[in-house]
């Protein structure tokens, strides 16, 4: 087995940018860093005979990466049509107002607050722009307002930060509840259980090629910290800053910040079921 395939997900190798299944398009924003892995994936989709798109999460305000992202759809002989919001953080978010500028396109999310046009986005919608089946999943617990976009006819799933390309992601408390995020992992095994689902294109990192196997190690490492935050209470340790130093002592200390999140988020879920 190589390294690799050992890891979960089985994260494809090779540059992230660049087309990732037959209708999803990636194009990789430049801000790196400790938290956004390799940069924001901005995917572009679209049928293969249609000269309509989508795109999904713009990225941040970066006028030279919208050009780019314009740019890559006009070489693949592409219109862009439409904008879609996985959820609102800016690295995500930020550019949607000067995308859709540029482009003339609405945008759709589930935040009123982040929408330009009439519509929203909603579960059960399914986005048909250009023939396109695209389906709309609710998955709040990153954040209140996280979706995935279920591509049918690629077995695939966009994930937004809800699952990423590489590590796992943070609860994003208090906007983002434990409980939610543990509802919606379980909402996307069902999609590779029952819908053969197989590929994640994922808000950030590589793209994955065994969706169950990594939405498992999810649900897995999410029960494996809830178990150890409930030890480091009951053995005294009061506030978030002590848990995560406890906890999360093996973890780069840069990371700490967002890591009180999530334990701020597991504190709470505790409590509410009457674990601590």
């Amino acid at each position: 087995m190589t390294e690799a395939a050992a890891l979960p997900g089985q994260p494809r190798g090779g540059v992230l940018t660049g087309p990732a299944t037959a209708r999803a398009i990636n194009v990789l924003a430049p801000n790196p860093s400790a938290m956004t892995l390799d940069g924001t994936n901005t995917w572009i989709v679209a049928e293969p005979d249609s000269d309509l798109a989508v795109v999904v999460d713009p990225g941040p305000l970066d006028d030279g990466h919208l050009r780019a992202v314009m740019d890559v759809a006009e070489k693949a002989g592409k219109r862009i049509a439409l904008t879609l919001l996985t959820h609102g953080h800016p690295d995500h978010a930020e550019g949607a107002g000067r995308f859709a500028e540029l482009t003339g396109t609405k945008v759709r999310a589930l935040d009123p607050a982040l929408r330009l046009g009439d519509e929203g986005l909603a579960a059960g919608d399914v986005i048909t722009t250009g023939g396109l089946e695209m389906r709309v999943v609710p998955t709040p617990g990153h954040t209140a307002d996280s979706l995935c976009f279920h591509l049918p006819a690629d077995q695939a799933v966009l994930t937004g930060d809800t699952v990423l390309g590489r590590g796992t992601t943070v609860v994003a408390h208090p906007d983002g509840r434990l409980g939610d995020y543990l509802d919606s992992l379980r909402r996307l095994r069902s999609l590779t259980v029952d819908d053969g689902v197989h590929t994640v294109l994922p808000g950030h990192g590589p793209v994955l090629e065994d969706a169950q196997g990594v939405v498992e190690f999810y649900l897995a490492h999410r029960a494996g910290r809830l178990a150890q935050v409930e030890t480091a209470v009951e053995d005294g340790l009061v506030s978030a800053p002590d848990v995560v130093a406890h906890v999360y002592a093996d973890v780069d200390r840069s990371l700490w910040p967002a890591a009180e999140l999530s334990v701020r988020a597991q504190l709470e879920y505790l409590r509410e079921h009457g674990l601590i």
